[in-house]
């Protein structure tokens, strides 16, 4: 290997191991063949005390640890990343009442995302409750679609919140599950409806009791990575070039409004830790499938492909180090804080979760980085999502 290989391989493997250090461990300490992701580190309260066992566990941080340990059984072949991920979706199950399912169509489609990952990467480690998983979660994506509302499908299945981090990645399932002809209708209802002037895509659009449709114009980075995965599998899939030119103009707004030298801004601890990361996962996306056919293909991913890495370069520049394995800030530009057992830990707040006092204790930081990470492992050996 090279030595700019090296260095990203060796980086992701490092992220990886602090997460198995301080994160992963078995679904209550001890049910067999199972792992779930504990929400912070310093973990709350004393093993078995009543903090730590009615601790929030978030669902869908747990779908994104799958699909970074997936990663890193594709990017090095890492059994122990993939006997690990394999785990993890049997503890989510169990840990969620021996459902798949919840109330959250962007957490169902998260998951969805990771099984799908897993079943074509580390088959035939999956089986035959994972198959049926991934079809429900596809189904009821599908199923969730209703244009007569003003959508799009719902942030929630108890409210009329139409928002791009639900049907991004719903797009982007269903186009790898057999249903690209509504993943592209839902692609090109983010972009008619979520668009904003700065070429930004909004959270979302509320439809109102009255009929009423209200534009919420929050611009949050992961909004922009799930509008550019789906955008990807839309182009993979018809050739249209409206979703190149989407592509094109929304890695400028991107670039020009939520990265700082290249690098991609913060949005702190709690359901925000993660939103980086999933911006790096779909920027790869863009610099390793986008196909080899399209216009400036090769100008379009080394703008993608140097957004990754030079956020990587500065999340690693920025590690803090404990016990030899590092510790990953929340804003990727600035140094991170070791964090301590004090003051509050990842708390859910109505429909998200909040920050811990010191959000470098969260696991979506650390997963966030760990994606990052790997995303840049992505780019730099060109490792393609799909084949062909």
């Amino acid at each position: 290997m090279t030595t700019e290989v090296e260095s990203a391989q060796d980086r992701a493997a490092a992220g990886q191991s602090a997460l198995r250090a301080r994160h992963i461990r078995r679904l209550c300490g001890w049910v067999p063949f199972t792992r779930i992701g504990a929400v912070a580190w310093p973990p709350v309260g004393r093993p078995l005390s009543p903090a730590r066992i009615t601790a929030s566990w978030n669902y869908w941080w747990q779908a994104h640890l799958a699909d970074t340990l997936i990663d890193g059984a594709v990017h090095r072949e890492d059994s122990r990343c993939a006997h690990d991920a394999i785990a993890l979706l049997r503890g989510i199950r169990i840990r969620n009442a021996g459902r798949w399912t919840n109330s959250y169509y962007d957490d169902m489609a998260w998951l969805g995302l990771a099984i799908e990952r897993a079943d074509r990467h580390l088959s035939p480690r999956t089986g035959p409750a994972h198959l049926r998983a991934l079809r429900r979660l596809r189904d009821v994506m599908y199923d969730a679609w209703t244009p007569e509302l003003g959508g799009g499908i719902p942030w929630r299945t108890t409210d009329h919140f139409f928002n791009a981090p639900a049907n991004g990645p719903a797009a982007i399932l269903l186009a790898r599950t057999g249903r690209p002809g509504r993943a592209v209708e839902m692609t090109d209802w983010i972009h008619e409806n979520l668009t904003l002037e700065s070429g930004l895509i909004a959270d979302g659009v509320w439809r109102r009791a009255n009929g009423a449709l209200e534009l919420d114009s929050t611009a949050f980075t992961y909004c922009q990575g799930v509008a550019l995965g789906a955008e990807i599998e839309a182009y993979r899939h018809t050739g249209d070039q409206r979703h190149l030119a989407r592509i094109d103009s929304l890695l400028c707004a991107i670039t020009d409004l939520m990265t700082v030298d290249g690098v991609i801004r913060g949005a702190g601890g709690g359901d925000g830790g993660l939103f980086g990361g999933i911006l790096a996962r779909n920027l790869a996306l863009v610099a390793t499938d986008l196909p080899d056919h399209a216009p400036d293909a090769a100008g379009l991913r080394a703008r993608a492909a140097h957004l990754v890495t030079a956020s990587a370069d500065a999340a690693w520049a920025n590690r803090a180090m404990v016990d030899g394995l590092p510790v990953f800030g929340h804003d990727w530009r600035t140094p991170a804080v070791v964090p301590t057992a004090a003051g509050t830990a990842a708390r859910k707040i109505g429909g998200a979760v909040a920050s811990s006092l010191v959000p470098e204790r969260d696991l979506s930081v650390q997963i966030s980085t760990a994606m990052l990470l790997e995303a840049a492992v992505g780019v730099t050996i060109r490792s393609r999502e799909h084949i062909g």
